[in-house]
């Protein structure tokens, strides 16, 4: 029969669970703190959004999620009607597809 504590002691390894035990809370606990960090930068990122297209006016000058570029000629609750061209050209968008306003209409001069 073998004698672990013997075993373990001459080869001069012991268990040592106190600091393993501390480090995997200190891991834990990081981990948590970099979830929250995480989450709550991309729910401020979300609102800034929200408030952008909630924000949209007619004269707008908007980028789409697909690159689309154009000016708003009306909003209506969920959509609005973006001229892609001087020809004319309209194309009727989610909001939801609105990137970023590249220039607000009270900036822009025709």
């Amino acid at each position: 029969m073998f004698n672990t504590a013997l075993l373990l002691t001459s080869t001069g390894t012991t268990p040592n669970n106190g600091g393993g035990l501390i480090m995997t809370i200190i891991m834990i606990v990081a981990f948590i703190a970099i979830f929250f960090f995480s989450t709550r930068s991309q729910r401020k990122q979300e609102k800034e959004t929200a408030a952008m297209r909630n924000n949209l006016q007619v004269g707008d000058e908007i980028t789409t999620i697909g690159g689309i570029i154009g000016k708003i000629v009306s909003i209506k609750e969920e959509t609005c009607v973006i001229e892609t061209s001087r020809d004319g050209t309209k194309i009727r968008i989610l909001k939801t597809a609105v990137s970023r306003v590249d220039v607000k209409a009270e900036d822009s001069i025709d």
